[in-house]
């Protein structure tokens, strides 16, 4: 069975970074009004420069929301798992005894043909039901990851309102940003907001 895939979230995370850096790379490289061409705006906003990071590894392992995802994902797949498991024993019960009861020449021919064909019927019914199993798990994997991408993306939107950065990358190790200064690290200051969020949100759902 399958287990949350963090890669993929953090592969979406950087893509998208990549893809609105290309984007504001040419926005900027068009003509303003001064007429000048490829200027790119340096000023410092009200946050502490136009550029901040955050470490992508760090915030999904502690964000509040992946926690509870994690724990609903891997029990779901536990409940699978010990389901085939079960099935699985069952169906190893019948073989066995089938295979008892042919080689002391307790059954028919007839017998052992019919016996054959419900094994062997049962038997796909079980990788059936594997295969359902493993699709129903990568697709609610799928959709979690966007879920929890979407909360990073939105929080960060609003974060940035009054931070005033041009950009906001997300660095994790091995990705496209080989090199961050630490000092551009907003990483603690985003968790902590989007931890501060997810339990006013989820709070509010109780009342």
């Amino acid at each position: 069975m399958k287990k949350l895939n963090l890669t993929l979230i953090i592969e979406i995370v950087l893509t998208i970074a990549v893809i609105v850096l290309f984007i504001l790379h040419f926005k900027s490289s068009k003509p303003g009004s001064n007429g000048n061409l490829g200027q790119v705006d340096t000023t410092t906003h009200k946050g502490s420069g136009p550029i901040a990071y955050v470490n992508i590894d760090t915030v999904i392992h502690q964000y509040a929301m992946y926690e509870e995802f994690k724990g609903k994902f891997t029990g779901k797949q536990q409940l699978f798992e010990s389901e085939m498991t079960n099935k699985s024993k069952t169906y190893q019960i019948s073989v066995q005894d089938y295979q008892n009861k042919v080689q002391k020449g307790l059954i028919t021919r007839a017998e052992a043909a019919d016996k054959e064909q419900q094994l062997g019927a049962e038997q796909q019914k079980l990788i059936q039901l594997r295969d359902q199993y493993q699709s129903q798990l990568a697709e609610e994997e799928q959709v979690m990851n966007r879920q929890i991408l979407n909360s990073v993306m939105e929080y960060l939107t609003e974060y940035n309102k009054d931070k005033g950065y041009n950009y906001i990358l997300g660095n994790t190790f091995g990705g496209n940003v080989l090199y961050a200064n630490k000092a551009l690290d907003i990483t603690k200051d985003v968790l902590k907001g989007l931890n501060e969020k997810y339990k006013t949100e989820k709070d509010s759902k109780k009342k």
